[in-house]
């Protein structure tokens, strides 16, 4: 059986989605966004770590998928936020604009590990300090890279979407589905 190396409840239902039967164990790797790497490379090295810490902590007999989701902008890695004015912060530099969502996946069985890293490309409206205080209000961007979820509320902002909108959600279905293929978990 798959073993997901998420506590997420979006990579949980998108895996489910795409029928995989699996099992969760929480990774206790610890993210660093701060690493001074490319955020493509940031975001696959996170999703190989998360992956390789649960393989062994759960003795290397199943395979294991992780994943690492971020948001960037202008070069810049916005990660989940911290606060109520951490998110006003993303949200008000994202207002208006285009940035990049990525995110690696990992699996690692007895073969080794395979990695990949898709990225999508979101535009929102501008956004008033409304529509941004109203939307923290809610609770819904404080686990979330870069403070919002496509799949809730803020979908609503979003004008444009270039790549595969899971994700953006936080796994990609096609590339996930390739890279279970080539580790040979069916």
């Amino acid at each position: 059986m798959l073993i997901l190396a998420s506590q997420s409840p979006r990579r949980r239902e998108i895996l489910h989605d795409m029928g995989y039967r699996f099992r969760v164990v929480p990774s206790g790797y610890e993210e660093d966004n701060a690493r001074h790497v490319p955020p493509e490379a940031l975001v696959r090295l996170q999703a190989e770590g998360k992956a390789a810490e649960v393989w062994e902590k759960t003795g290397r007999q199943e395979p294991v998928l992780g994943a690492d989701t971020v948001v960037v902008l202008d070069g810049r890695v916005l990660g989940k936020p911290g606060s109520a004015a951490e998110a006003e912060a993303m949200l008000s530099t994202l207002s208006g604009r285009t940035h990049q969502v990525m995110t690696g996946v990992a699996v690692v069985t007895e073969k080794g590990t395979v990695s990949s890293v898709c990225i999508s490309q979101v535009t929102f409206r501008l956004l008033t300090a409304e529509d941004i205080r109203g939307y923290i209000a809610t609770g819904e961007p404080m686990d979330k890279a870069g403070a919002y979820a496509i799949q809730g509320l803020a979908g609503q902002w979003v004008t444009c979407l270039k790549g595969s909108r899971s994700n953006v959600i936080g796994l990609p279905r096609g590339m996930t589905e390739e890279l279970l293929r080539q580790a040979g978990v069916k």
